[in-house]
């Protein structure tokens, strides 16, 4: 590409050997990158970065190694849950990428924020860890400045990472999950029967009180109570006998 736009972002094809790497680069002015920072692919370069040594365009290059990341990168007793991203400056005034190499000076209140679009959810918080691969070949470990984002104060490579289980771990962590889960499961169901049980026989004992209640009203005979059962008692509606004549003999 031997005239790229300023303020453009190029992809670029990988090699065949390397299918499943993305790579891309941008060229920027310095006094608009000064001004307005830059916010390309995965990165948030802030405003009031200059690059080192001074320049008057500078080259980003950026990479994604996807399913490459363990075979270039690795951490001792961490796994990396996101793939390796990084990005690195030229002058793009010079020919010879190892002549053009630059730095971007930040402070430390004024970082460049990068941003991991596929964290897992699931992982905890509480061991997961920022990790920058220097251009120096250093190895730096930070803490995540949001749930997706860490923060650097130059360029490099960068992932985000978690302490290794062993396998074995993991199976004992299930197991103690189901120890603990299959019993609180049962005595949880039981509960839940017990409490219909009880509802329900509530519940019929008040529908047949309810209709106890309306026959009562209902009924044309009276009641009386013998002994301990109710009875019904009917009011004397007979005729009552009387004499014919009031002749007494």
């Amino acid at each position: 590409m031997p005239r790229p736009l300023t303020g453009r972002l190029y992809e670029v094809s990988a090699p065949v050997n390397l299918s499943g790497m993305g790579i891309s680069f941008i060229r920027l002015r310095t006094h608009s990158l000064w001004r307005n920072g830059a916010n390309v692919s995965s990165f948030e370069i802030p405003p009031g970065i200059l690059p080192w040594p001074f320049t008057r365009r500078v080259d980003i290059v950026y990479r994604n190694l996807g399913n490459w990341s363990t075979y270039y990168y690795n951490v001792p007793n961490y796994t990396f849950i996101t793939p390796v991203i990084g990005f690195i400056a030229y002058d793009s005034s010079t020919t010879s990428i190892r002549k053009g190499f630059v730095e971007f000076n930040t402070t430390e209140d004024n970082p460049i924020v990068i941003r991991f679009p596929n964290v897992p959810l699931e992982v905890d918080e509480n061991g997961v860890k920022c990790v920058k691969f220097a251009i120096n070949g250093t190895l730096e470990f930070s803490n995540m400045i949001a749930r997706s984002s860490c923060a650097s104060r130059g360029q490099g490579h960068f992932s985000v990472a978690v302490p290794y289980q062993p396998e074995t771990e993991k199976k004992k962590r299930m197991f103690r999950w189901w120890v603990v889960g299959i019993p609180a499961g049962i005595v949880g169901l039981v509960l839940f029967l017990i409490l219909g049980i009880v509802a329900y026989k509530f519940f019929k004992w008040k529908s047949i009180r309810e209709m106890e209640r309306q026959s009562e009203k209902s009924e044309g005979l009276g009641t009386v109570w013998v002994g301990s059962s109710k009875m019904p008692s009917a009011s004397g509606i007979r005729t009552q006998p009387a004499l014919e004549t009031s002749y007494v003999p």
